[in-house]
């Protein structure tokens, strides 16, 4: 799928950049909507204002929220599929959805967070296309819980630590490494993981455990190769 054109917004095509080129490129907006000072873009637009511009059928609305936020839904996809490809893919199948439901946002949350929902459902629904198989356990399969030292607050971890534990996350399997990041990294509950992955919730732990167990691994052959 090549976006990286300047479009005219008709039907649903969405103008935005591709991920190698993330500079601000013209957009053409519809000949319909008529600039209004309500639809003027501003340096300090909060991302509420922008995607009811967006809404209205801005289009350098929806170009600003695109350079706001594609690197860090392009990251997000990127750690769940462990492919850059497929990164690449989701980020532009997550913003052409965001474009079609962009005026479904009420600011009743965070942008933020709403598109971080709309991006792991767009994840979750790839997988299930792909037939990422979960590995199934019983209801009473309870597990310990064994946090993975140095994991507990992954978002606030020293960028080389982040890094190490990135890699040994993109060295799990699928099915352990997208219940790994839910909980562990996205902060999901159990619960929720079930809900959205089709799973019972004695699954959802088990799987967080063996990756658990999998990542402590994989890091302790990472330590041993830096004290070799």
């Amino acid at each position: 799928m090549d976006l990286t054109a300047a479009a005219v917004v008709t039907g649903d095509e969405v103008p935005f950049p591709a991920e190698e080129n993330c500079k601000s490129v013209p957009v053409s907006v519809s000949p319909s909507v008529n600039p209004t000072t309500e639809n003027v873009i501003k340096a300090n637009d909060s991302d509420f204002e922008l995607a009811q511009k967006a809404a209205s059928g801005n289009m350098a609305a929806f170009e600003r929220i695109y350079e706001r936020y594609h690197r860090r839904t392009y990251s997000l996809c990127l750690r769940m599929t462990n492919s850059a490809t497929e990164a690449e893919d989701l980020t532009q199948e997550v913003f052409i959805q965001l474009f079609r439901k962009i005026g479904s946002f009420r600011g009743e949350s965070a942008f933020s967070t709403w598109l971080h929902r709309m991006t792991i459902n767009q994840v979750l629904m790839h997988f299930r296309r792909r037939g990422v198989q979960n590995e199934k356990t019983t209801e009473d399969g309870e597990m310990p819980e064994q946090i993975v030292k140095g994991t507990e607050n992954y978002n606030r971890m020293p960028i080389l630590d982040r890094i190490a534990i990135d890699k040994a996350i993109s060295e799990l399997p699928n099915g352990y490494r997208t219940v790994f990041v839910l909980h562990d990294v996205e902060g999901f509950e159990h619960e929720e993981i079930a809900r959205m992955l089709g799973l019972s919730v004695g699954t959802s732990k088990s799987q967080l455990h063996k990756a658990r167990l999998k990542l402590r691994g994989l890091l302790r052959k990472v330590t041993d190769a830096k004290e070799a």
